[in-house]
């Protein structure tokens, strides 16, 4: 396990899969400046390390609770958006990950930290546990990306309800609107979340990258552009040494062993 200070802790649970903890219960994992800091470092550890899943995930009873208003309550103009740029900064290092991300939803995930978990590809979460963009009620909007991701993952109307409102939805709910993937009990959450990573670790990592690619790009493409680019991507897949090894392993009813990796 790696330290980058007492906020952030990196763990290879093995097969290249990684898992980042925040490690501030008594402030629920809100996010600090130096939380902030050793977070991007942890992500660039994950990174350096060709890890091909990495879950993210907070101690205690909390994922994380967004902003340390504590701290930016403190702050000057200037360092309040500091502060703010260094949670962008973080969090769109989730986002641009080549490998898939898995916000492991433990406890109640608000504001930034509800953005933080939405930058993930995926999440699981806890039954029972609360998620909201809060910000309009301390007189702020969702400055870390979530005014973006929120209507591109539930739809315009429910994200302008939840952002207006500051309320926030159960699990249940979340899932329901597909905010969430998964809601499990929450003595079973490390167990799924686990499987569920060394499952995806297991697939090839340049075709992993490329569905990221493909989505994430295409999405905001229109549809021909999208084909198009779907076409590209097709000849370095299928010519690939991953693709030949499924193959050979799909004819001899076995399980494959892709070796590719993602620079």
């Amino acid at each position: 396990m790696t330290s980058f200070n007492k906020d952030v802790f990196l763990e290879s649970l093995g097969d290249n899969v990684f898992e980042i903890r925040l490690n501030r219960p008594e402030r629920m994992n809100a996010l600090g400046v130096a939380t902030v800091a050793a977070l991007q470092q942890a992500v660039a550890d994950a990174t350096a390390k060709r890890a091909r899943m990495l879950l993210l995930r907070g101690s205690g009873r909390a994922f994380c609770a967004g902003a340390d208003l504590k701290e930016r309550k403190e702050m000057n103009l200037d360092e309040k958006m500091a502060h703010n740029a260094g949670i962008n900064d973080a969090i769109n290092a989730i986002a641009g990950a080549k490998f898939v991300t898995v916000a492991v939803l433990n406890g109640l995930a608000m504001g930034g930290g509800l953005e933080m978990a939405l930058a993930c590809d995926l999440r699981i979460a806890a039954a029972g546990i609360s998620l909201g963009l809060t910000e309009s009620r301390v007189g702020a909007f969702p400055g870390a990306g979530g005014s973006q991701r929120l209507p591109r993952v539930v739809g315009r109307s429910r994200a302008l309800q939840m952002m207006l409102s500051g309320e926030p939805v159960t699990s249940e709910y979340a899932e329901k609107i597909g905010l969430v993937n998964e809601v499990v009990a929450p003595e079973e959450l490390d167990a799924r979340a686990h499987a569920f990573a060394k499952l995806l670790a297991s697939r090839s990592a340049p075709a992993m990258a490329a569905i990221k690619r493909l989505v994430y790009q295409g999405i905001e493409m229109p549809l021909a552009d999208g084909l198009r680019m779907e076409r590209a991507e097709l000849p370095a897949i299928l010519g690939s040494s991953d693709y030949a090894e499924g193959l050979a392993a799909f004819e001899e009813r076995r399980p494959p062993k892709f070796t590719g990796v993602v620079e």
